[in-house]
């Protein structure tokens, strides 16, 4: 029983990770979008959101204390 539990945690951490990386990404996407917007100017969106799916990760699969 224990490990059923345990593969549908390890299941619902890789789905969760995954849509919400997904949604990051499309978050900083969209920005480039608008003709008004530069590459520059959305930089620093592109790296927090790279540090925040970074943190993500290893919070979900590195940090097993």
């Amino acid at each position: 029983m224990r490990k059923i539990v345990e593969m549908k945690d390890k299941i619902t951490i890789i789905v969760g990770v995954g849509l919400c990386t997904l949604f990051l990404i499309g978050l900083a996407t969209t920005l480039t979008r608008s003709m008004m917007i530069g590459f520059f100017d959305v930089l620093p969106v592109y790296i927090l959101m790279g540090l925040v799916i970074a943190m993500m990760f290893y919070e979900a699969f590195i940090d097993k204390k």
